[in-house]
């Protein structure tokens, strides 16, 4: 039998005390002439189940004295009751949980959901959405005690791999929710770099915010404007910066009064003239507001000990870095621990007739960059290129995301083009590559493809860049610089607890007569004198 078609037996005297005295009193005062007997019905529908009415005793017999007694007998014999007195038999029962299921049948209703309160444990463990490692909650908390101290500057020294973009928002997060009129600013020398930064902040402030803000891209043809700019964060291209340094020291300024923390990715480019003059401009003016400097590698060189001391100076020899008990060697915890792949260093040999001038070394111990006609003389060595396509083939049957490195961009082009005609998907990135091809190739890269891909490139991947199912990267472009070195190292390093990898390979082709490295724990420890002094 439908209940809804059932309930239409009802007269105003069983609606009325179905839905209460009080009820009817206030609704009729609201409304006299539009509360009708259908109304009434309704309301009973939505404000109580019918379910509830039908558990409920004296709802319940209301209700049951509107079936007819052939009806009535039916019931009694659906819920084995004696049929004789029907209507007697039906008050006198005792609905238990079984009655009432099949008095609810009966009337062609689902069955009653009885909601049984749970009591709370003592303890429930409660697990944030942008959760920090361990490592990284202390260096958050360690740089954000550095920078209430007077001086208010600090580097951020972590491995590349070891997630300090992801420990710098949270220090970003914090100077936000403590100065909600200040806006923080960070400072990157890439595309590529800004947008990781912005997206970046973008999920952790979901998580980490206490308000809504703007999130500004100041970079490539975009623009900031300083009366739109309040308590939010803004992302800065380092040539947008220099370029408004020189067009308006006046804009900078006024950037630099609103904004109580400035962030310096790859930090150890600080010193730079150009880089300086920015942060001069943004921080040195404004005695409150802070610096953070980020990098996986604090200083600019290996070996020229006095530009080494002008970076710790500059951040006033206040550094954070990883101290794990029962490891010398930060990098070690983190491959142990599966955040950093176990990486196998393997050098690629190559004699070169190719050989550094007395004026080529000279520049060397200035720029730590090969000269441009030495990289060029490299790149067109048959042999050379010959033996390091022979290395990507292999490690391409090995590894289904290779990275490499080349020496120039035609270099890049060059490989990319001989493995793609040898059957591998290959792409070549490079700063000449056109913006959305050079996107399209790395999404293209980063896809979950069953078939080995190379991407190579020459400029543009030592940084920024992202993909970390990269397990293999073959390093031909020479360097004295072991910041780039290890920035190049660290493309294809991610563990298992990073979305990574447990194990990857890194071949660094070795030309006779040019500089080469080892490994990065090497790196991680080449500035510990410098930065130790007071």
């Amino acid at each position: 039998m439908n209940f809804e078609h059932f309930l239409t037996r009802a007269d105003d005297q069983t609606l009325q005390d179905l839905l209460g005295a009080k009820v009817l009193r206030l609704l009729r005062a609201l409304d006299p002439k539009g509360f009708t007997q259908g109304r009434q019905r309704a309301m009973l529908l939505e404000q109580s189940k019918a379910q509830t009415l039908l558990s409920t005793k004296a709802a319940r017999n209301e209700l049951l004295q509107l079936l007819r007694p052939a009806e009535a007998a039916s019931l009694c014999r659906v819920l084995g009751l004696e049929d004789e007195s029907p209507f007697v038999a039906l008050a006198a029962a005792n609905f238990t949980t079984a009655k009432v299921a099949g008095l609810l049948e009966f009337f062609e209703l689902p069955p009653l959901i009885e909601e049984r309160p749970t009591a709370k444990p003592s303890q429930t463990i409660v697990r944030p959405d942008h959760a920090l490692f361990a490592h990284q909650d202390r260096a958050a908390r360690d740089c954000i005690r550095m920078l209430s101290k007077d001086g208010r500057r600090v580097l951020l020294h972590m491995p590349t791999g070891a997630g300090k973009t992801r420990t710098a928002m949270h220090i970003i997060a914090d100077q936000l929710r403590r100065e909600p009129d200040k806006a923080v600013v960070w400072l990157a020398h890439s595309e590529e770099l800004c947008e990781q930064a912005a997206t970046e902040f973008e999920r952790a402030w979901r998580n980490l915010g206490s308000r809504q803000l703007t999130v500004h891209r100041f970079w490539g043809q975009r623009d900031l404007r300083l009366e739109d700019l309040s308590g939010d964060f803004v992302v800065a291209g380092l040539g947008k910066m220099s370029a408004a340094v020189k067009r308006s020291l006046k804009f900078v300024g006024g950037l630099g009064a609103k904004t109580g923390l400035v962030v310096m990715d790859e930090a150890h480019q600080a010193i730079a003239p150009t880089y300086q003059l920015i942060l001069d401009a943004l921080v040195d003016s404004f005695p409150g507001t802070g610096l953070l400097g980020l990098s996986a590698t604090p200083g600019r060189t290996w070996n020229d000990v006095e530009s080494d001391e002008a970076l710790a100076d500059f951040f006033g020899r206040k550094k954070v870095t990883l101290h794990v008990e029962g490891y010398n060697n930060p990098v070690d915890y983190l491959i142990a621990e599966g955040y950093l792949a176990r990486t196998t260093f393997r050098p690629l040999e190559i004699p070169s007739s190719t050989q550094l001038s007395a004026k080529d070394r000279a520049k060397l111990e200035v720029d730590l960059e090969i000269p441009q006609e030495v990289l060029e003389r490299l790149a067109l060595d048959e042999v050379r290129n010959l033996s390091i396509l022979a290395e990507i083939e292999s490690m391409a049957k090995r590894h289904r995301k290779v990275i490499v490195f080349a020496t120039t961009v035609e270099h890049s082009d060059l490989l990319a083009y001989v493995l793609r005609s040898r059957g591998l998907w290959a792409k070549s990135v490079t700063g000449s590559t056109e913006s959305g091809e050079r996107q399209l190739a790395l999404e293209m890269f980063k896809d979950d493809a069953t078939e080995p891909r190379v991407i190579c490139n020459f400029g543009v991947l030592t940084t920024g860049f992202d993909a970390p199912k990269t397990s293999a990267a073959v390093i031909a472009r020479p360097t004295a610089s072991l910041v780039l070195y290890s920035q190049m190292v660290g493309r294809a390093t991610r563990g298992v607890r990073a979305g990574g990898n447990a194990e990857a390979e890194i071949v660094t082709v070795v030309d006779s007569g040019l500089p080469g490295f080892g490994n990065v724990s090497e790196a991680f420890h080449n500035w510990e004198d410098v930065w130790g002094k007071k």
